[in-house]
């Protein structure tokens, strides 16, 4: 099997976050398929290539900055439920933490929480980062609630990704953090 350059793994009491890897392509696949990424999509229909390139994008971003989106899982299975981590494509005015469960079977279980708590600590623990925002469509409800959840507030001074309608929300500071 082929693997990234080291990345680390973190764990809490019911998840494992590790690299993504191209067994999860299937998973990532299959998300695209339906309606649940319609606030990420980069094209109004679905195009298998750019779905594709999209994961490549995932896993090279973890060679062109060192960091990135972890595919998370559980202690149980090694089967990827999403995709939660440290994001910043070229141009994009700061590092954002993403977060997506890509099946509804996943839903409402606390994983997308619980695994963006892990990034948050690892990026202010292990990098030594001390701020991160989440960049958010104002019409997506459930991350506006996750993100007000995880303690995040909208910074209206922060900038979005240029072309983008988005919310930003700032994530607490480490300080600030319990």
């Amino acid at each position: 099997m082929i693997a990234l350059s080291p990345t680390p793994v973190l764990h809490s009491a019911r998840l494992v976050l590790r690299a993504p890897a191209a067994h999860d392509y299937a998973h990532w696949l299959a998300f695209h398929k339906t309606d649940r990424p319609s606030f990420i999509r980069v094209s109004e229909s679905f195009d298998e290539g750019l779905v594709w390139r999209a994961w490549a994008a995932v896993i090279g971003h973890w060679v062109m900055k060192g960091w990135g989106p972890f595919v998370l899982t559980t202690h149980a299975s090694d089967r990827g439920l999403g995709l939660v981590g440290p994001w910043q494509p070229h141009g994009w005015p700061e590092p954002e933490i993403l977060w997506q469960i890509w099946d509804n079977a996943h839903e409402g279980k606390g994983f997308a929480a619980e695994a963006a708590q892990i990034v948050r600590r690892h990026l202010y623990t292990d990098l030594g980062w001390n701020s991160v925002v989440s960049y958010i469509a104002p019409a997506n409800a459930r991350s506006i609630t996750l993100a007000e959840r995880l303690g995040c507030t909208i910074d209206a001074t922060a900038q979005g990704p240029a072309g983008k309608t988005c919310l930003v929300y700032r994530h607490p500071k480490p300080e600030d953090l319990a």
